[in-house]
């Protein structure tokens, strides 16, 4: 498994969504205050709805913003940004990536070149 994972989210049908063909996931939309977080992280990121890049892991990476787990419900599992102030529900296809969930997720939006 990799320690630092990509996917390239875009707005579609009034959310954030992404496909990932390498683990089955097409349309695979974010779910209700987490499309806040990613239009936090992309705010300096022109047309970041056409799509852009996110980089995420378990662990710290340069430039990275920490999401912190908060507690399971409905298979999925809410995470906090200490930061923003914000706390998202992230949806079992999670464990398409991380075998549990993680205590701690890091993320980073950036353009595609």
């Amino acid at each position: 498994m990799n320690q630092l994972m990509v996917i390239r989210p875009y707005y579609d049908m009034g959310c954030w969504m992404f496909d990932d063909p390498a683990v089955g996931l097409e349309k695979e939309p974010f779910v209700g205050e987490v499309n806040t977080v990613l239009d936090r992280l992309t705010e300096h990121i022109p047309n970041a709805r056409s799509g852009c890049r996110m980089l995420f892991s378990h662990a710290p990476f340069p430039g990275s913003h920490r999401m912190v787990r908060v507690r399971e419900e409905h298979e999925g599992n809410w995470y906090f940004s200490p930061e923003m102030g914000i706390q998202g529900w992230i949806c079992p296809a999670m464990f398409k990536y991380f075998e549990s969930a993680p205590a701690e997720l890091y993320v980073k939006a950036e353009a595609i070149d």
